[in-house]
């Protein structure tokens, strides 16, 4: 019986790139996943409380759309990274894991996602004989202030919770994705649960929905009252997730420099950069550039080190020389 002994030219030899071995997802497959994502997340947010009845005690909406974007960012997160939503875009972009070219990509495939699922829900709708008027039925789900918000909240109140609400969704999925979180796989679940508590929230003030392209997709259905305050529901998500993705950054700059100077103090191999955090969205898993660094550097530093000293390689060597 032929036995497979390990080549002696396996020594030096530098193992395949991570590009290699888990190839970026194209901008369209990204584009679809980021679509397809927002339209669950839409469908199940809005589909839930609008078909909701009081007397048969349902799961409540807010819980309702947080599994919803668990679910979707379990089954198509790994390919876009599972934003479905304009303000985690804009955070990503401002921690600098994604370029400006993809992120406006994006923010246009969510809200053609969003007005697909919207569109949905409106043509069902439509087909129930007890429903009247479609457009007020979908204006009970429409975000608004002032006199278009349950208890009246002011428009000051409502900006307010939005921008605090948003920045706290995008600094949770910020760091519960980012390379270096051991926990990183729980990140659907830790995004998911912190949408539905942040919606329970948000549906006592006014339906605040914490993502501008749902706000969208229920204003345009719902009227010219909603359509004409949608801007909050743009400007106030925008604002917090440009807080979240710049104090993100500021800790991954700082945490990097720290990890530079005592690296080149104990005269461990560091990486040569300039310090700038460009695009690092590589396989849409949440690496952002100071991160892709140090993975760049210890792959350079693997791959120069003698065969002998990788433990996986020895561990097969052994298993294939028996």
């Amino acid at each position: 019986m032929t036995l497979l002994v390990p080549a002696p030219e396996t020594v030096g030899v530098q193992p395949p790139a991570a590009s290699d071995v888990t190839p970026r997802p194209g901008l369209v497959a990204r584009l679809s996943a980021e679509a397809l994502g927002t339209l669950i997340v839409v469908v199940a947010g809005l589909g839930v409380p609008l078909f909701t009845i009081p007397q048969s005690s349902p799961l409540p909406a807010a819980l309702a759309a947080g599994l919803a974007l668990t679910a979707a960012m379990l089954a198509v997160g790994y390919v876009s990274g599972g934003h479905f939503n304009p303000a985690v875009t804009v955070g990503n972009a401002i921690a600098g894991r994604i370029r400006l070219a993809d992120a406006a990509a994006y923010i246009g495939a969510q809200l053609v996602g969003a007005l697909l699922g919207a569109v949905a829900l409106f043509g069902v709708l439509r087909t129930v004989p007890t429903i009247d008027d479609s457009q007020a039925a979908f204006a009970t789900v429409a975000a608004g202030f002032g006199e278009h918000s349950i208890i009246q909240v002011p428009m000051a109140g409502v900006l307010l919770v939005e921008v605090l609400g948003t920045a706290l969704l995008v600094a949770i999925f910020l760091a519960t994705t980012a390379h270096r979180n051991p926990a990183r796989a729980a990140a659907p679940f830790a995004v998911g649960l912190t949408t539905a508590m942040l919606l329970q929230l948000g549906q006592a003030l006014g339906n605040v929905p914490f993502n501008p392209a749902r706000a969208t997709a229920s204003a345009i259905f719902s009227g010219p009252d909603a359509l004409g305050q949608l801007w909050l529901f743009w400007v106030a998500p925008v604002v917090g997730a440009a807080i979240a993705g710049l104090v993100f950054r500021g800790f991954v700059q700082a945490s990097v420099q720290a990890a530079r100077t005592t690296d080149q103090g104990t005269g461990a191999v560091t990486s040569q950069t300039d310090g700038k955090l460009t695009d690092a969205d590589v396989d849409g898993a949440g690496f952002d550039d100071a991160e892709l660094a140090d993975v760049t550097a210890t792959t350079a530093s693997a791959s120069a080190a003698p065969a002998g000293n990788d433990e996986a390689r020895s561990f097969f060597d052994r298993k294939g020389g028996k």
